[in-house]
């Protein structure tokens, strides 16, 4: 029997059966572009007014990073009958969700130093992501919704088309093109910004856990943990703002 490029035996394709083993690159297209489609909707939350409340904006941005994830990943999983397990969709054990949970823990103090020394190089500390802030900031019920947003929605999201599309796609070319290249797009689709090296050291340590369990969910563990810490931060600390 065969295996897969985590070394799990792989069932055969019933008898008749043409879907390839593993997603490609009509998927990774058709999934980016499903994804731009959905977060072009995002610059006309100002024409209608939303972004004159602070904490409901930040609400429906926190909402939409995990939507977008998820319309990204419908529209590849679409185009091609196959199994859920092709996007490494699959059952996985509570060690290696464990597993996955303290590597979110190392991916936050790993991001932190790193931007800690991009800041002390470039002086480049402006964050995009202050609206989660905000979000956060509303008061208890935001408070929930932003967990549930960035820790529970966006994960998932994020993790099914980034990981379970692109990254299984391109692990045909070996373990090492296949994490490092996914996670830069994960980065760089983050925008050039001060998120951008903190997407990287996520996107790797999501993409390494993915490609040694055989399954999404670990994955989706690191980056639930690693987006735990933005809402914890308002939490504890009552800011409702970067610094």
């Amino acid at each position: 029997m065969s295996t897969d490029h985590a070394g799990h035996p792989r069932r055969p394709d019933p008898a008749g059966t043409t879907s390839p083993a593993r997603p490609g690159w009509p998927e990774i297209v058709v999934g980016l572009l499903a994804m731009a489609a959905a977060t072009a909707v995002i610059p006309f939350f100002g024409p209608l007014g939303l972004e004159s409340d602070a904490v409901v904006y930040g609400l429906l941005l926190a909402a939409w990073s995990g939507l977008v994830g998820l319309v990204g990943f419908a529209a590849a999983a679409l185009i091609r009958i196959r199994s859920w397990g092709a996007f490494s969709v699959r059952r996985t054990t509570w060690r290696w969700m464990g597993i996955g949970a303290a590597a979110g823990v190392v991916a936050i103090v790993l991001k932190g130093v790193v931007n800690y020394a991009v800041i002390a190089l470039t002086g480049f500390d402006a964050d995009p992501q202050s609206p989660y802030y905000d979000a956060a900031g509303g008061g208890v019920l935001p408070l929930i919704l932003t967990f549930a947003f960035l820790a529970v929605l966006t994960p998932i999201g994020e993790e099914f088309l980034y990981r379970g599309v692109i990254t299984n796609a391109l692990l045909r070319y070996g373990p090492v093109v296949g994490v490092l290249s996914s996670s830069l797009i994960f980065a760089l689709l983050h925008g050039i910004n001060i998120v951008l090296p903190s997407a990287l050291v996520v996107g790797v340590i999501a993409a390494e856990a993915m490609r040694r369990s055989g399954s999404i969910w670990p994955a989706v563990a690191v980056h639930a943990v690693n987006n735990m810490a933005l809402p914890l931060l308002v939490l504890i600390t009552g800011t409702t703002g970067p610094g």
